[in-house]
């Protein structure tokens, strides 16, 4: 019963360690599998009461999707992605509705965001795609 449960208490230090669910089961499922000798069961029930808990435990968290994985679009978050929000000054905007820009010690390729008008002066990246800066003049909704 002890084995059962000090490997449940490490399979937890585990868990605050990475901060996954999947070993906060793996502890409940130790856990149970101590219960289960604690309650004087066979090895092979023991065993079964750690697989059944453990595997019930993974289908209510699938079921609730807290293991779902979460996808971000790093494109136009500013918490994925930190250039998004800094300004840049464009002189002039060409026909097709692009401009070269001077950001971070680079000439940079800029393209009008969808539905702005191309006004020369400062602007607000919106979004990166590839290396293509996606401006929004500042002071417009949308823009930092």
């Amino acid at each position: 019963m002890w084995i059962w449960l000090g490997l449940a208490a490490l399979a937890l230090i585990g868990e605050l360690a990475t901060g996954t669910f999947y070993l906060l089961l793996v502890a409940l499922g130790l856990a149970a599998g101590g219960v289960a000798a604690w309650f004087g069961a066979g090895l092979e029930w023991e065993l079964v009461a750690c697989g059944v808990v453990l595997l019930l435990g993974l289908l209510v968290l699938r079921k609730t999707r807290v293991l779902k994985k979460r996808e971000v679009d790093s494109a136009s978050n500013a918490d994925v992605n930190l250039d998004i929000g800094q300004t840049v000054s464009v002189e002039a905007w060409s026909d097709s509705g692009t401009a070269r820009v001077w950001y971070r010690g680079a000439h940079w390729q800029a393209e009008l965001a969808q539905g702005q008008a191309p006004l020369a002066g400062e602007q607000t990246i919106t979004e990166m795609r590839g290396s293509i800066l996606v401006l929004t003049p500042k002071g417009t909704p949308g823009s930092a």
